[in-house]
This record gives C-alpha cells, structure tokens and sequence, in this order.
C-alpha cells in the first residue's frame, strides 16, 4: 500500500490547476458514490487529481488508486479499503475500474461497509453501470466526461473564459453571443485546428505526436476494450477499422447493413450489435429514427465517427467536409441532448429542433415550412434569423 500511496502523491506534485472541465463544476462531490464514465484520453484522471489538490486534505484522508496497478495483481481492492479506513481515510478515488475483476461487487461492498467512506470511480464507455451485477445502479450517481467543447479548447489554447450557453438560449440569441465571442477571438481562426486536433486535452502535450495517439486510443478500445467488455470476435476487428476509415472518407454514412455484413463476412444480427458495441464505446456515434429504447439489433440510420479527429487520423487527407460538420454538431449536441434522424433536416434535436448543416450558402429550400427548424452554417462568424454559426455549438458545454 505505501507504493500506491507514493505513486498518488508524485501524481499530485504534478496535477496542473491551471484548466479545469466544465463537468467539474457540475459534478455532485458530496454524494457517497460517484462513477465518471468516458473514452479513453478524454480527462478523467486529470479530472479526479484536479479534484483532489483543490479541494481534499493530503493527510492520508485521501487516496487515488488506478486499479490497473500491478499490485492488485496479489491484493483485493476489498483489503485497500479496510486498511485505508481503519488508517483514518475518508475519500477514496478509483481509476479504470474496468480493469479490475469484480469490481462491481467489491465497490458496492465498500459502499455498505464503510459509510464514513466516499468513492469515486472512473471506467470506460462500456461501463456498464446499470446491468453490474452488484446493482449499483441505486447507489451511484454517473457522470459521463466527453472531449473537449470548441469552447473548452480555445480556454486551454488561449488562457480566455468564455461563456456556455443552452442550446435554447443559443438558438434564441445567437446573434447576441455571437458578437460576445466575437469580441474575445476570431472564431474561425481556431475551428479548423479543433475539428482536426482539438478534442483531447493532451494535444497541448506534444503535439507532432497527436495523430499517434488518438489512433492509440482507438486501437485500445478496439483490441483490448471491445473484445475484454463486449466480447468482439478479434478475427473481426481489422474488419471493424476498415469499417471506421470507410465512415470517415464519405459523406454522412448511410448504412446498408445486410451489404456491409457480408462484405465484412459476418451475420447481420452480429454485426448490427457490433455497430452498437462501437457506439458505446464512443468509436462512432449512431443515428437512429427514434432514440427511444433503441436495441443492439436496431439498424442505425447513419453512421458518423464520434468526433471529428478520428476522421482527420483514419482519412488525413480524405475527410468527408460535409460528414465532419455533421459530425462536429453531432457530437457537441448530443451531449446534453438527444438526437435522431429525420427525413426533413440533418438531425432532429429533443424531439423539438429540426437542425440542417452545410456552409455559407446554405438556404432554407429543406426545411421550409418546418416549425423550429434551423440552420447551422459554417465559415461564417455571425448568423441571421434562422441561420447560426456552426461554431457556436461548440460552446454548450
């Protein structure tokens, strides 16, 4: 235990204050269990340090623990708790829960045992909260971490504050919040390097090797993290990534499913939960006609990467620009929203907005006569009426 607790000390000497998520604050701390889900490289260990130097005492109250650690290799999780509560700790942070066996079990356990004690855990996408066996859906309060907003990026990039907004309060007065950003920055002057690498908070790290390791990512959740959680047959994974960089070359993908399965030589219903498997671990994002209760073998409408780097990374020269503001406005609408496919527009937002996606020149000819119904425009910095600066939603959150 005094390698684990060295390790979480050197962590904190090196935790960085300086830019924080927006999740951060809306995050419920005083609940006894919280779980952070998210892709892998979007922030959720800097996210729980950040925490921890900030707000938590370094007198042994505390601890954060990455549960691939090799001692857990010959130690229980269960005999880190009993040690670090009967030695006066209060909070305890958990990293890559998912890594560990049982770990369901053994939280919820620490949960009953030990009610002086506060758990916070971080996993994968594939988490599954809700169906682990020890329930602790009842228990915990999940948060789900995605990349970076437009907005979160030009913060890290730039040192500047700027506001969120709602997306009704943002279709309502986006003239308004468009001369406030305006003011700040040249919006367009940073889109195209976020929708190229902007996404993950380590592309200020080093960035000439970026591009390697978002494919890093991408190779994990495909070879270890779908195989280990979702039980993917590895014969198919190679199969799988060419899917991905076809998605990543055309215009906004329109799956023909039957087609696709027996290109890739694999029945429909298989490849169909894989197409939801994908989804749930933040590899593509699936859009469906209706959003409600949608099942491992529901045929997705379309198909878009889930964000607009891993395009860049699969196609970096061959990137679909339609398919990438569809999947820009995808991806930051659909983290606070829900989103599904209509035959009137690009996309249909809470079941109220009806939203189209194209450039400058985009008129009103596919939606007119719609109630509620939008366009969302690039390349230009202030909108009019109906028609809103793309770039702006990337600064809902």
């Amino acid at each position: 235990m005094d390698i684990l607790i060295e390790k979480f000390q050197k962590k904190m000497d090196a935790v960085s204050l300086q830019f924080k998520r927006s999740l951060m604050q809306q995050i419920n701390w005083e609940a006894r269990l919280i779980g952070i889900k998210g892709a892998r490289g979007v922030g959720k260990t800097t996210l729980m340090l950040q925490y921890i130097k900030e707000n938590l005492p370094l007198d042994g109250a505390s601890l954060y623990v990455s549960l691939d650690n090799i001692w857990f290799g010959e130690n229980k999780l269960s005999s880190l708790v009993d040690s670090f509560v009967k030695s006066g700790g209060k909070y305890l942070f958990l990293d890559e829960v998912h890594k560990y066996p049982n770990w369901s079990q053994e939280i919820k356990n620490s949960y009953d045992d030990y009610p002086e004690l506060k758990i916070v855990f971080t996993g994968s996408s594939l988490l599954e909260i809700l169906n682990a066996r020890a329930d602790l859906s009842r228990r915990a309060v999940v948060y789900e971490l995605q990349g970076l907003s437009y907005r979160e990026f030009l913060e890290l990039k730039l040192g500047i504050v700027l506001p969120i907004y709602t997306l009704q309060d943002l279709l309502e007065n986006h003239l308004a919040h468009a001369r406030t950003v305006n003011a700040a920055i040249r919006p367009l002057q940073y889109f195209e390097e976020y929708l190229r690498t902007g996404y993950f908070p380590y592309v200020f790290e080093q960035e000439s090797l970026y591009s390697l390791r978002v494919e890093e990512v991408l190779n994990m959740i495909l070879e270890i993290e779908l195989p280990l959680l979702r039980k993917v047959d590895m014969s198919y994974v190679s199969k799988l990534k060419q899917l991905l960089q076809l998605i990543a070359e055309s215009a906004p993908f329109v799956p023909n499913v039957t087609k696709l399965a027996e290109r890739i030589g694999i029945n429909r219903n298989t490849f169909t939960s894989y197409l939801y498997f994908l989804q749930e671990a933040h590899v593509t994002r699936n859009l469906y006609k209706d959003a409600t209760g949608i099942t491992q073998l529901q045929k997705p409408n379309k198909l878009y990467l889930e964000n607009t780097n891993f395009q860049f990374v699969l196609a970096p020269h061959a990137a679909n620009k339609g398919s990438v503001r569809e999947t820009f406005a995808a991806n930051q609408l659909e983290y606070r929203h829900s989103l599904e496919y209509t035959a009137t527009g690009d996309f249909l937002v809470d079941g109220i907005y009806t939203v189209e996606i194209g450039g400058k020149k985009k008129g009103n000819s596919q939606i007119e006569g719609i109630p509620n119904a939008y366009i969302l425009a690039d390349d230009i910095e202030y909108g009019n009426g109906n028609k809103i600066p793309l770039w702006l939603l990337g600064f809902l959150y």
